[in-house]
């Protein structure tokens, strides 16, 4: 058993990983060599406590007075999310949002294989979205399984979103990248997330709403 298995690792704690990653990688870029933790804390505006405790969770990669090797770092949390592996991809729903998906040019950086994009409209069959055809759904089932498609976005509407991902995880899918507006009912085995767009908005609209209240008094 590895060191990761032996202990739950939080939601929270894991949640923060991407950031560390992505602030790590503008780092290696600048050429920045070390970093303590007081110094990437003043970054993250996360506390260098807190890093500390995110980084202890799995082994800890710093040295007392040396603080952390950028590029070791960065390596290690790559492992960590599983980025140093490849991961087939497949889009549902080619609208506005799943172009804007299969746009993303940092997927193949990430190691996420874009390898189809699917919807029902037969006026988009075959158009090119950087080089990865739209196919119709009737395709869906047989292409799953040939391409050995591991993660699949759902960009369409809550009442078909269901049944796609139902069929999905019965041809092989293991995870779902749910923007639908709907909660699945998928096995517990299956790895959903859920990106819920108004939900973040409406945060924003909270957080003005109170920054609006402090201003005014």
């Amino acid at each position: 058993m590895s060191f990761l298995e032996e202990r739950e690792i939080s939601q929270a704690v894991i949640r923060r990983l991407p950031r560390y990653y992505r602030y790590l990688g503008e780092l290696l870029e600048n050429g920045v060599e070390r970093i303590s933790s007081n110094d990437l804390s003043r970054r993250m505006k996360v506390t260098a406590s807190q890093i500390r405790q995110d980084l202890n969770n799995f082994g800890g990669f710093g040295q007392q007075g040396y603080g952390y090797n950028v590029k070791y770092l960065y390596a290690e949390i790559g492992k960590i999310l599983g980025l140093e592996e490849d991961h087939n991809i497949i889009i549902i729903g080619a609208g506005n949002l799943g172009q804007a998906l299969a746009n993303y040019a940092s997927f193949e950086k990430r190691g996420f294989i874009l390898k189809g994009i699917f919807d029902v409209n037969p006026r988009l069959q075959g158009i090119s979205i950087r080089g990865v055809p739209v196919r119709m759904m009737d395709e869906l089932s047989a292409f799953v399984k040939e391409n050995d498609v591991a993660i699949a976005a759902l960009t369409i509407p809550k009442d078909k979103a269901v049944d796609v991902a139902s069929m999905l995880v019965e041809n092989g899918v293991r995870a779902i990248w749910n923007f639908a507006h709907t909660d699945l009912n998928l096995p517990e085995h299956i790895i959903v997330e859920n990106v819920h767009l108004s939900e973040s908005l409406m945060q924003l609209s909270y957080k003005i709403s109170r920054y609006n209240e402090e201003h005014q008094r």
